[in-house]
């Protein structure tokens, strides 16, 4: 009987020896555990403020190449009234002395209005003899015609010009169609 008791007092206190260890196993595994969920999270948050910082940039970096667009847009509807006037002018009155100096002001104005808007990206958009494009073009009118093929710009009423990359303002024009 003695025997058995120091035998079952030897299994005792083996389970007793390795139970701290499965518990400081269990502990470790846990903090691994909670270690490596803690450093997913650092990584993700390290990613998203990486991804907003660039939208960020990427944002302010075309807000300020795109500033301009409302005062471009302004300033084509000067450009239209110049060239208005011009196209009005009779071939007389440019023969005429005073006027043809006046013409010629006129003239270096609208010049100087191009020269500008090319140094700032606007660009007039290519109409005439082009297909429609609904992203630059907008058909006011279809007129039948035997010369062009349907869809083709035959007429422009007001041009269209873009900033960059991005639509200021449709040109204006006047389409084929079949004739009836």
């Amino acid at each position: 009987m003695m025997q058995e008791e120091d035998e079952l007092h030897g299994a005792a206190s083996e389970t007793a020896d390795e139970a701290p260890d499965l518990a400081e196993h269990d502990i470790v595994g846990e903090l691994q555990k909670a270690l490596d969920e803690a450093n997913s999270k650092a990584l993700y948050a390290a990613a998203e403020t990486q991804n907003v910082r660039r939208r960020l940039e990427a944002e302010k970096q075309q807000a300020a190449s795109y500033a301009s667009a409302a005062f471009a847009r302004d300033m084509l509807a000067i450009k239209d009234h110049l060239d208005r006037a011009l196209a009005a002018v009779s071939e007389e009155l440019r023969a005429d002395k005073v006027a043809s100096n006046f013409l010629a002001g006129i003239e270096s104005t609208s010049r100087e209005l191009d020269s500008v808007f090319a140094r700032n990206g606007v660009v007039r958009i290519d109409a005439i003899g082009q297909r429609l494009d609904p992203h630059k073009h907008q058909a006011m009118m279809e007129v039948p015609s035997d010369e062009a093929e349907p869809g083709t710009i035959v007429q422009e009423m007001q041009s269209g010009y873009m900033l960059k990359e991005r639509l200021l303002r449709p040109a204006l024009v006047a389409v084929a169609k079949r004739p009836d």
